[in-house]
């Protein structure tokens, strides 16, 4: 995500920290750099134009030019000026009673899953929220939302089949959350593959017969500028109240995510980075432009860490480790940890500078199959392997590359790697200046911090 535009804003800024004295000249080439970068980045010409302009005036002022770091007072006003492009403050939901959001977007976008993962996330909020099937088009839809409702153990109301009035389903489903003693409904409706005026006739009739407190446009970020022209459709259509971007962790460019606010004035209000459930977050502008300029997010991560990690297993292996006792078998539970927090290149992304080591990594380092072959071999070892690495010797080697469907010498290097892994936890000192080298060790300890525990070293 947005690591197109990241690469080329971290070049032009090191070129602008290494001036010595700053003039008029050397800011408008860097403007004009940035200004390429972010059409680059599919960000829509208007909103980058007025950006560029606003940046440009408060960076020729003469507290700026003749300040000690000029090249670092510029960095910090493109900072606060993007952070306010992507909408200023985080915006919650409106949820007082009667708390009531209506899913709009065209199809593909992924309307159906995001109505599920919002589910979820309220529901781990304290909320009892209820999914609404409203799409009378694509039956597959309404038992996508049901599979999904059961996944999640949220209660879930489907239309008799052969409804064709949205309105008649959205009241029976009213009538119907009642006896659910739910707080807050979830209507997912039908999208198209373009917008007509079908489309919009039927979402005026289920808008006004709702009066939602929230309408939601989910609207997915690889489509970039035309992302944009679809929030003003809807917008114009039932004044949607936010936006949901999708497959955010799918586009390099970002467009789409810094053109919305500028465009409809909707703040963004989550962010689906990722396939599973629990993949919805906030979306905190600030933030987003930390991680776009390469400060990276530690609350972000320390947020995402928190919640899918258990704090007495991740805190049992720390002690392991301090004792030196950490074993193949605490091994597998950090592989299990480290899959469910999803990708490892998006939430090592949160790290600050960690773009630029990304770079120096050797191919398929973060690849999540790669973790799925190592658990293979792992889980081929006996428990006497796994608490004694070094009795592996070569035709134990050999049975277990048999049993993972590796090769010799993958078992070869996972055990190797190992060793040396062990002898760097018992030295306290390497391990320091290793977290040093990645830039991310007061990250590494507010993460720690933020899941209750103690940093080791």
């Amino acid at each position: 995500m947005f690591s197109s535009l990241a690469d080329s804003l971290d070049k032009t800024f090191r070129n602008l920290r290494g001036v010595g004295k700053i003039s008029e000249k050397n800011i408008s080439d860097a403007l004009r750099e940035i200004r390429i970068a972010l059409l680059e980045a599919d960000v829509e010409f208007g909103a980058a134009k007025d950006f560029i302009a606003r940046v440009k005036e408060k960076s020729m002022g003469e507290d700026v030019l003749k300040s000690i770091k000029p090249g670092e007072q510029i960095v910090k006003i493109f900072h606060d000026e993007l952070a306010d492009l992507l909408g200023g403050d985080q915006s919650p939901l409106d949820l007082n009673p009667p708390a009531r959001i209506l899913i709009c977007g065209l199809n593909g976008a992924g309307k159906t899953t995001t109505s599920a993962k919002l589910a979820n996330r309220l529901k781990k909020e304290g909320r009892r929220p209820l999914l609404i099937a409203c799409d009378l088009y694509r039956p597959a839809a309404i038992d996508q939302l049901a599979t999904l409702a059961k996944q999640i153990d949220v209660p879930c109301f489907t239309p008799d089949a052969g409804e064709t009035d949205v309105v008649k389903v959205a009241r029976d489903a009213i009538v119907w959350a009642e006896h659910q003693r739910g707080t807050v409904l979830i209507f997912d409706t039908a999208g198209r593959q373009e917008i007509d005026e079908k489309l919009v006739a039927e979402l005026k009739r289920l808008h006004d017969f709702v009066q939602p407190k929230e309408t939601l446009l989910i609207a997915d970020a690889a489509t970039g500028q035309q992302a944009v022209s679809v929030a003003r459709h809807f917008d114009e259509a039932v004044g949607i109240t936010g936006i949901i971007l999708t497959k955010l962790d799918g586009d390099a460019r970002g467009g789409a995510a810094l053109s919305m606010r500028a465009v409809t004035g909707k703040p963004i209000k989550y962010a689906g980075e990722g396939e599973k459930l629990d993949q919805l977050f906030e979306f905190h502008p600030s933030r987003m432009a930390d991680r776009i300029l390469g400060m990276g997010d530690i609350v972000g991560m320390v947020e995402q860490v928190a919640s899918k990690v258990n704090e007495q297993d991740a805190m049992r292996s720390m002690q392991r480790m301090q004792e030196g006792k950490f074993d193949f078998t605490d091994f597998l539970d950090q592989m299990k940890m480290i899959r469910n927090m999803g990708p490892l290149d998006g939430l090592l992304g949160m790290l600050p500078g960690f773009n630029k080591i990304k770079k120096q990594l050797p191919g398929g380092t973060l690849d999540t199959s790669r973790i799925k072959r190592t658990e293979a071999i792992v889980l081929s070892m006996t428990l006497e392997e796994r608490r004694r690495p070094e009795i592996i010797k070569g035709s134990r080697r050999q049975r277990i590359a048999a049993g993972s469907g590796t090769s010799l010498m993958e078992v070869n290097q996972l055990i190797k790697q190992f060793g040396e892994m062990r002898k760097l936890m018992k030295s306290p000192h390497k391990m320091r200046g290793m977290m040093n080298q990645l830039g991310g060790l007061s990250g590494m300890k507010d993460m720690m911090k933020g899941m209750g525990g103690k940093f080791p070293f």
